[in-house]
């Protein structure tokens, strides 16, 4: 987009009450101080902002003499068309007009923005405006049309390892978001590898304070085999109780068949003492002899029967004995402390056994903890060196950076970055000339200065805009501009003059 000013038109504007301005390619105002040079070029800029050409606020009444209205008009070329812009000021109200038409203020400030945008066109229009500007303004002003370097670039210039741990990141993520990650959790890592240290420690002191006993597995080897000589032990327990129980039941059993044996006996030593009555022992009279017979053959036989019960007793007794004489007793007592012993070892075989399990539980807890600590460590050394490489990235991204937009400029240098004490890159923005900042240059040196960073800002925003070079009397030699020049310079004794040429 090429503006061209072709005609501005003041009226009781500051001290011009009524003047017109036809502007050439160039255009040269001269005249002694206090003859209204500078408010000729203000007024335009008052007339699209409102301000001077240092986008400062301006009161554009009239400074020698009253006016009820002040105007300002401007015609320019966009490059297909001539457009009539005015400002004016009746009674303190303000107007506008695009092409003679009255308009709202949106209206008109929509198609001020339209060609005009504030910041861009008053950098290019006043070389040294854009050095009143803060240097984060001035930077992204500049970088806006200097794109950084493509990630790809960037990656070929840091080292390989760096570059293969960024790459795969970079296609998900954002440089920024990689960087802000990778901060949240090397802080998190740094406090939990300190802690899993610290546990790992105070575990293993744990360790060294437990009674290392046999190895669980000899342990439990042994635990086995004493269950095992327990339950056999149990068994033949039983066997003895079984046999003790038998024998007492035999003797029991024996103990019954004497008494039934002596029993019979005393039956028997009772009819075999006891005589045949041959007389009635109510009437005492003899007795029928074959009565006493019978009785006698009847007493026979019972002292018989006896006998032959009494020897049939006999013989139960004696196999009674004899099984008894079989079942041995089994002492009680010695199995009883056999069996204490053995409880005892198993109990005491126990104590060892959670002796070593705990040592054993405390072993893994230790491997476990080592394990999270070297985890917790490596995703710790992982953070830190993705954080290193982000900042070799940044210091290279930084670096071709500053290449692509200090081979815009010929005589100026750029500083786009500087490196803090803790590697990282800040950014910052300081134009020197000669070794020298901004600042510290002489009048002539920030117009040339002015002039050459207007024709970067021209080149690279595709806008050729007038520029005006105020003070021109200061500097004798420079490169012209693209566009249209406007000078102002100050000529002792001689009124206001404005020649194009």
């Amino acid at each position: 987009m090429k503006i061209t000013f072709k005609e501005l038109r003041l009226k009781n504007y500051k001290s011009h009450r009524d003047l017109t301005v036809e502007f050439g390619d160039t255009t040269k105002i001269s005249g002694d101080n206090a003859k209204g040079k500078s408010s000729i070029i203000e007024s335009a800029c008052w007339l699209l902002y409102g301000t001077d050409a240092f986008s400062s606020k301006v009161d554009p009444s009239p400074v020698t003499y009253e006016a009820d209205e002040t105007s300002v008009s401007l015609l320019f070329n966009e490059g297909e068309k001539d457009i009539l812009l005015t400002r004016s000021l009746i009674k303190g109200k303000a107007e506008y007009a695009i092409n003679d038409t009255p308009k709202k203020a949106t209206d008109f400030n929509n198609l001020v923005a339209e060609y005009f945008e504030k910041t861009m066109f008053l950098s290019l229009f006043n070389p040294l405006y854009f050095f009143s500007l803060k240097w984060n303004e001035q930077r992204a002003l500049l970088l806006q049309y200097v794109p950084a370097p493509i990630n790809k670039d960037v990656l070929s210039e840091v080292s390989k390892p760096e570059a293969a741990a960024l790459e795969p990141l970079l296609k998900k993520k954002s440089l920024s978001d990689i960087e802000a990650e990778h901060k949240k959790n090397k802080t998190k890592q740094e406090k939990a590898y300190i802690a899993a240290q610290s546990a790992t420690r105070t575990l293993q002191k744990q360790l060294d304070e437990v009674e290392h006993a046999l190895e669980l597995d000899e342990l439990k080897e042994s635990e086995k085999e004493l269950l095992e000589k327990l339950e056999s032990f149990n068994v033949k327990e039983r066997k003895a109780t079984a046999t003790n129980e038998k024998r007492r039941n035999k003797e029991i059993a024996l103990e019954m068949e004497r008494e039934d044996l002596e029993r019979q006996r005393a039956d028997y030593m009772k009819l075999y003492e006891q005589e045949v009555n041959d007389k009635c022992p109510t009437c005492n009279q003899s007795l029928d002899e074959k009565i006493v017979l019978v009785a006698k053959e009847n007493r026979e036989s019972d002292l018989a029967r006896k006998r032959e019960a009494f020897k049939v007793q006999q013989e139960k007794v004696k196999a009674l004995r004899a099984e008894l004489e079989q079942i041995e007793p089994v002492d009680s007592a010695e199995l009883t402390n056999e069996r204490q012993e053995l409880y005892s070892y198993l109990n005491e075989l126990k104590e060892l056994i959670y002796k070593a399990e705990a040592y054993k539980k405390i072993e893994k807890r230790i491997e476990e903890a080592f394990d999270h600590e070297q985890s917790t460590h490596a995703s710790l050394k992982e953070s830190v060196f993705i954080l290193d490489a982000v900042k070799s990235f940044k210091a290279k991204e930084a670096e071709l950076q500053g290449e692509k937009v200090q081979a815009l400029f010929t005589t100026l240098s750029v500083r786009l970055f500087e490196n803090q004490k803790n590697g990282e890159i800040k950014p910052t923005f300081v134009i020197q000339m000669d070794g020298k900042d901004f600042n510290k240059l002489s009048l002539s040196e920030s117009i040339r200065a002015g002039l050459e960073l207007r024709e970067v800002l021209s080149e690279q925003a595709e806008i050729i805009a007038p520029c005006f070079v105020d003070n021109a009397e200061s500097i004798t030699k420079y490169k012209g501009p693209s566009g249209q020049l406007i000078t102002s310079t100050v000529v002792a004794g001689k009124e206001l003059e404005v020649v194009a040429e």
